[in-house]
C-alpha cells in the first residue's frame, strides 16, 4: 500500500483536511477525479505489425479553471499513478495561484524501445484518441517523464490539424519555434534551485559548507545540480536510473552532463566512485534533490536519511510513513507541489504568451518565475507556523481550502 501513488495522495489529503472546516460533500468530491478516460489504441509498428497501447487521461478538478498537467510514457504506469499525479497537479496549480485545475495523462509504454517514427505515430494516435478532452480553454497537457518538447510538437501539430487551423496554446513545454517560451525546459529544475536555496536560508545552512546530492539526472536534477553548483554549493553525487557517481571533493554538473550525453550513462565518469541509488539517498549531505520518480524515501530507509533538507523535484517520491519519520527527525521537506511548481508555472506563461501572440524575454520569464515561488514559499511557512503543522501539510492545506472556496464561491449547479 506504501508504493500506491493514489493511496499516497488521498492520506496526505485525510491528513491536510483534518485542519479545515469543509463541508464533507465538496471533501468527498476532491478524493475523486472529476472525469477520467482509458483508451486502447493500435499503432502500426516498423514491421508492419499491429500493437495496442494503453493510454489515459485524467481530470481532478476544474474549479479554478481550465485542467493543467503532464503526459507520461512509462511502461509502469498505472491509473492510480495518473490520478495520484492529477490530484497533485490540482494543489500543486492552487498553491502557486495559478487559473487552472489538474489533470495528467500517459501511455503505457517504454519510449526507448519505439523508433523515432513509431513513437511520433504512437503520440498522434494518443492525442487523436484523448482530443475530446483536451482544447487551449480545457485541457492543456505538458511533458513528463518519457516525454519531450519534440512529443509535444506533435500532440500540438495533431490537434491543430483536426482544427484546421494552428492552435499553440493547446500544449506548453513546445519547441520555442512554434510557440514554446524561453525558459521552460529549465524552469522545473529552476524551481527547485530557489526553493533549495529559500530552505537554507530558513535553516540557517552556510552555502560555502553545503553538500548536495541529486537523484535523478534528467532534465530537473541536471539543471537543479547546475544552478545549485553556481550558487556555490558542492554536489558531490548525482545519480541516473542505472546508479550514480560520488566525488567528496564535488563535481562539476556540467562535465557530468557533457559525459552523461557521450557514454549514455553516468558510470566510468573520472575521478569518481559509484553509487547506487539506494546509498545515494543515505549519503552525508546538508541538502538531498529527489529528482526520479515517486516511492524512493520510505519507511524502510527514512531513518538513515542524513540530509537535513530534501527537495522534491519529483511527484511524490516520500511516502506519508517516511513523512512522519523525517518530522520526527526534524528534516526540512520542500513538498513536490511546492519544489517543482516551476514547470507548470512556466507553462502557465507559456500559455499566456501564446493566446496573446506576445512573448517575454527569458530573463523576464526567470525573474516571474523565482518570484512567484518565493511568494508560494512563503505562504506555506505562514500556513505551517499557523495550523503548527509540516510543510507539507502546510502547503495542502493551503491549496485544498482554496479549491474549497472555489467550488462554494461558483456554487453547486443547478
Amino acid at each position: 500500500m506504501e508504493e500506491n501513488a493514489y493511496a499516497n495522495a488521498l492520506a496526505q489529503f485525510d491528513k491536510a483536511i483534518s485542519h479545515l472546516q469543509i463541508k464533507k460533500g465538496i471533501a468527498d468530491a476532491l478524493r475523486h477525479p472529476k472525469r477520467e478516460l482509458a483508451v486502447s489504441f493500435p499503432v502500426k509498428m516498423d514491421n508492419d505489425e499491429i500493437q495496442i497501447f494503453r493510454g489515459y487521461r485524467v481530470h481532478h478538478s476544474t474549479a479554478k479553471g481550465p485542467t493543467k498537467g503532464g503526459i507520461r510514457y512509462s511502461a509502469g504506469l498505472t491509473l492510480d499513478d495518473v490520478r495520484a499525479m492529477a490530484m497533485w497537479m490540482t494543489w500543486k496549480c492552487a498553491l502557486m495561484n495559478l487559473p487552472y485545475g489538474g489533470a495528467k495523462g500517459g501511455v503505457v509504454v517504454d519510449p526507448k524501445a519505439l523508433s523515432l517514427r513509431e513513437l511520433e505515430r504512437l503520440t498522434r494516435r494518443y492525442a487523436t484518441e484523448i482530443s475530446l478532452m483536451m482544447g487551449p480553454e480545457s485541457d492543456i497537457p505538458a511533458p513528463d517523464v518519457g516525454t519531450n518538447p519534440q512529443i509535444m510538437a506533435w500532440i500540438m501539430d495533431t490537434y491543430s490539424m483536426h482544427r484546421g487551423f494552428s492552435v499553440p496554446a493547446v500544449v506548453t513545454g513546445k519547441p520555442v519555434e512554434i510557440g514554446g517560451s524561453l525558459g521552460r525546459v529549465e524552469a522545473t529544475g529552476r524551481g527547485v534551485a530557489v526553493t533549495m536555496l529559500q530552505a537554507m536560508r530558513l535553516r540557517n545552512i552556510d552555502p560555502k559548507k553545503c553538500r548536495v546530492v541529486v537523484q535523478g539526472f534528467g532534465n530537473v536534477g541536471s539543471v537543479a545540480a547546475r544552478l545549485a553548483h553556481d550558487a556555490g554549493l558542492k554536489v558531490i553525487a548525482v545519480s541516473c536510473s542505472g546508479g550514480g557517481v560520488l566525488k567528496e571533493d564535488g563535481l562539476d554538473p556540467l562535465a557530468v552532463s557533457r559525459h552523461y550525453e557521450e557514454a549514455g550513462c553516468l558510470m566510468e565518469f573520472p575521478n569518481s566512485d559509484f553509487v547506487t541509488n539506494e546509498e545515494l539517498l543515505t549519503l552525508d549531505c546538508e541538502v538531498l534533490i529527489l529528482a526520479a520518480i515517486e516511492n524512493q524515501v520510505t519507511s524502510r530507509n527514512a531513518d538513515n536519511v542524513k540530509a537535513k533538507i530534501i527537495a522534491e523535484g519529483a511527484n511524490g517520491p516520500t511516502t506519508p510513513e517516511a513523512d512522519e519519520i523525517l518530522n520526527q527527525r526534524n528534516v526540512f521537506v520542500i513538498p513536490d507541489i511546492l519544489c517543482n511548481a516551476g514547470g507548470v508555472t512556466v507553462s502557465y506563461l507559456e500559455w499566456v504568451q501564446d493566446l496573446q501572440s506576445f512573448f517575454w524575454p527569458v530573463e523576464e520569464i526567470n525573474r516571474k518565475l523565482e518570484n512567484l515561488m518565493l511568494r508560494a514559499f512563503e505562504n506555506v511557512i505562514e500556513s505551517g507556523q499557523g495550523y503548527n503543522v509540516p510543510s507539507r501539510e502546510a502547503a495542502q492545506i493551503l491549496a485544498i481550502q482554496r479549491i474549497a472556496d472555489a467550488i462554494m464561491i461558483r456554487g453547486i449547479y443547478p
